[in-house]
C-alpha cells in the first residue's frame, strides 16, 4: 500500500495513515472486503512504529470503515455507497471549514 507520510507535517503520523487509508476506502481504491496489510507489515513498509499503525487502524475501526478479527487481520468494512458519499462530503466540509477559518485569521 502506497502512503505519503511526512515527518515535517503538523499532522501526527497515525492521523496521516488513517486519513490516507480513509481516502482510499471512500474513493473505492480499497473496495469492500479488501484485506489491509498487517500492522507490523505496514509499519515496516512505511518505516513507522507499530503503535502508529495500530492507532490508525483503531481510528478507522471506530469509524466503521474497517473490521478486524484477532489473529486474522483487517478488512475494509462493507459500507453502502450512499454512506460512503455522505462520509466523504462531511470530511470535505470539515476540512474546508478549517481552511476558511485559517484564511480568515
Amino acid at each position: 500500500m502506497i502512503l505519503n507520510l511526512s515527518d515535517l507535517s503538523d499532522e501526527p503520523l497515525h492521523a496521516q495513515v488513517s486519513r490516507q487509508i480513509r481516502a482510499k476506502i471512500l474513493s473505492d481504491d480499497l473496495p469492500d472486503g479488501a484485506a489491509l496489510p498487517s500492522i507490523r507489515g505496514l509499519a515496516k513498509e512505511q518505516r513507522v512504529s507499530v503503535i502508529t499503525v495500530q492507532r490508525a487502524y483503531d481510528d478507522l475501526e471506530r469509524e466503521g470503515l474497517l473490521r478486524s478479527r484477532r489473529g486474522k487481520g483487517f478488512w475494509v468494512a462493507s459500507i453502502p455507497e450512499g454512506r460512503k458519499q455522505k462520509m466523504a462530503v462531511e470530511r470535505f466540509e470539515t476540512a474546508l471549514a478549517r481552511l476558511v477559518a485559517h484564511a480568515a485569521a
